[in-house]
């Protein structure tokens, strides 16, 4: 695939995933590096939605260690239970956050996030990473974006 993604954004929110995905997985298909599929991914996700800032953290040891991601600068490390992303970490799911100042022991890596979306990758039923996923803008995610990415950190597992 040529390293140019092929995006209508006057689709819904739901068929602009259905378009992107596809495009992410041949981006990634036979790439046996980690990182460049981390960042390619993450790329592709805010050159497609805009968002304020995407990226993955990566379980190593007792912490999430900040890997690939687009945006502001960030936290580099965040503890199991801590935040959005150790909570998501902690209970192995998705969390979804339409605000995060509402969000008991939310990390404020930065003040212009208002919403999150953190979901896990897993792999052999434990989670190796969580792609975070914030905006600027209150309630900015919704079930189409749950869905969406939860499918796609399936197939980021395999890259684990």
């Amino acid at each position: 695939m040529a390293e140019e993604l092929l995006l209508d954004t006057t689709l819904s929110k739901a068929e602009q995933y259905r378009q992107l995905l596809p495009q992410i997985e041949a981006l990634t298909t036979g790439e046996p590096d980690l990182v460049a599929n981390l960042a390619n991914t993450v790329a592709a996700l805010r050159q497609a939605f805009g968002f304020f800032w995407v990226g993955f953290y990566l379980v190593k040891e007792d912490a999430l260690v900040l890997g690939p991601f687009q945006g502001p600068i960030a936290c580099t490390r965040i503890r199991r239970g801590k935040g959005v992303c150790g909570a998501s970490w902690d209970q192995a799911k998705t969390i979804l956050v339409p605000d995060v100042e509402q969000f008991p022991g939310h990390i404020a890596c930065s003040s212009d996030s208002k919403s999150e979306i953190v979901v896990p990758v897993l792999k052999d039923g434990q989670v190796v990473a969580v792609l975070d996923v914030d905006s600027d803008q209150l309630a900015d995610f919704d079930a189409d974006d749950q869905h969406a990415l939860e499918h796609l950190m399936l197939t980021a597992a395999r890259w684990f």
